[in-house]
């Protein structure tokens, strides 16, 4: 007898997803069901104490290539883990729980901090986060949309507003 499966919905490789608790609208993430845990671009970490329980204020740069914009956000650490790199290099993190918010719907998913200046994207959605809710399709990006894009005094193009549907 075969096992009759909820439809779940589809996400694509790469998606726009917003963390509300930490004031982040959007941000670029890579989706990588190779990766246990997710992981966010912070900087500045700094532990702190507040009535007796750890918590941790860092900072995150949004925006993929752009370091002037940056948001200030406070969490409590639930956890501290050693996790490996994909260099293979083992760290000790920081370990938060916050909301992830993608098509339309939101959650509460953990998140390792580590600098990731260096990767190409500023955030991974790990397989934690999405198992039992999402199906991937490897070869697509974008299924909850796109952020409008506005001309920066630069000349480039950067993201503002709100997603936009289609994918691609």
């Amino acid at each position: 007898m075969e096992k009759t499966r909820r439809a779940l919905p589809t996400i694509g490789w790469r998606e726009w997803v917003g963390l509300p608790d930490l004031g982040i609208a959007q941000i670029k993430a890579k989706v990588d069901t190779g990766a246990r845990s997710s992981s966010l671009h912070a900087f500045d970490i700094e532990p702190f104490q507040r009535d007796g329980v750890d918590w941790v204020r860092f900072r995150v740069h949004p925006v993929q290539r752009d370091t002037a914009e940056a948001v200030t956000a406070e969490a409590k650490i639930l956890d501290r883990r050693s996790v490996r790199s994909s260099s293979g290099r083992a760290a000790m993190r920081p370990v938060i729980s916050t909301r992830v918010a993608l098509l339309g719907v939101t959650w509460p998913i953990e998140l390792t901090l580590a600098n990731r200046d260096a990767m190409g994207f500023r955030m991974l959605l790990g397989r934690q986060a999405i198992r039992s809710r999402f199906l991937v399709d490897a070869g697509g990006s974008y299924y909850g949309g796109r952020p409008a894009r506005k001309k920066t005094a630069e000349g480039r193009r950067a993201p503002a507003g709100k997603p936009r549907g289609g994918s691609g």
